[in-house]
Formats: structure tokens, sequence, C-alpha cells
């Protein structure tokens, strides 16, 4: 069994009053898009956010075909670090794929070879061409990952980049990503323009 897991609990300040993550990006909000993505790469779904995201997000993620599980924070706030830590402590299954909700494009072909490469190790990270981890869009041994978190969390650490370094991880190179993503994987969108750009993208290609 694969698992995925979204990441929502972040405040988003960039993007303005709205909770991003059920925000509509081109009438869908963008975490069932997220979702939807994830779906054929995966057969169960984690949802970290915070409490009065719930029932929102709840809304957003209606019909959908895989069971989904809510992991909510037990203290909001706190960082990308803590909220991959409680979705994957949620995580049933050995491996569990964390994507950001913001990330509405995310390739299901590059999250299944991220798979492929995490097997016997503790996660497989990719690192595209500006040299920055994307520990938002990686594949994580779940347990592994959970009590490295706990540890950097333990010693004041909220990098999200902190716990990975205390693991077995597999580097997915800019070469690799080449080969088995599509591009705009990693597009997050931060800002209300970056939505509405994104949006017009979607709705050229739909015409």
């Amino acid at each position: 069994m694969r698992e995925a897991v979204i990441i929502a609990g972040g405040r988003s300040t960039r993007f303005g009053e709205r909770d991003k993550a059920v925000a509509s990006l081109a009438g869908v909000p963008m975490i069932r898009r997220v979702a939807d993505r994830v779906l054929d790469a995966t057969d169960r779904l984690v949802v970290n956010c915070r409490e009065d995201q719930r029932e929102a997000i709840g809304e957003a993620l209606g019909g959908y075909e895989n069971p989904v599980t809510f992991a909510i924070d037990r203290e909001p706030d706190v960082g990308p670090m803590a909220g991959i830590r409680t979705g994957l402590a949620a995580v049933k299954a050995e491996y569990a794929a964390v994507v950001a909700c913001d990330m509405p494009f995310v390739d299901p072909g590059f999250l299944a070879y991220l798979f492929e490469r995490a097997d016997g190790h503790d996660a497989a990270v990719p690192r595209p061409e500006d040299g920055w981890y994307q520990t938002t869009q990686a594949v994580f041994r779940a347990r592994a990952m959970v009590d490295a978190c706990d540890r950097a969390l333990a010693a004041g650490e909220r990098k999200i980049v902190g716990p990975l370094f205390d693991l077995d991880y597999v580097v997915v190179t800019e070469e690799e990503i080449a080969a088995h993503a599509a591009e705009g994987t990693f597009e997050n969108l931060n800002t209300e323009r970056e939505l509405r750009r994104a949006a017009a993208r979607i709705d050229r290609r739909s015409e």
C-alpha cells in the first residue's frame, strides 16, 4: 500500500485572508486538485491541517475515491516540519508521499518514481537545479521520518530539511527529474496573482 500526505496547515500569509488550501483554482479547490493528482499513485490519503480547516477541506474532498484521514495539528503554526511529522504519524503504510497543498500540478508518475527510489531507504528527495531539497514533494519511510522530526523538534530545529540529514535518504537528481517528472510538478502557488495565472493556463488548455 502507498499513501499520500497533503500538508495544508500553514497560514499562507502571502496569500491574503483566504485559506489557500480551499481557494478555487479554475473552479476546483486547490487541495482537491492536489488530491486528484495523487489519486492514481496512492491508495489512501492523509490530510494534515488545523482543526478550523477540517470542515472546509472535508467538503472540498467530498466523494474522493480513496479513503481520507485527517491528521490535525496539535499545536498549530509550529511550521511545515511539524505538519509533516503529524501527517506521517497517521500513515499506515511503510512509505508515503508528502505533497504541499499548493502544488496542484504534481506529477503522479513522478511520485511513483519517488516510491521506487525510496525503496530500501528512509527517503527519496528531489533536488532540482536550484539546489534546494523538495521535502514537500518527496517520499519518506513514515516511521523513520516521524522519529527524525521528533528529534529535530526536541533540539529546537525548525528548518524543514533538518530531519532529512538524520535519515538514510537518496537524492533524486536534476537529471532524474528531467527524465521522470512533468514540467511544473514543483510549481507552488503562494499568492493570489500566481493562482490567477495558473487558472488562466488551465482555462486555455480546456478551450
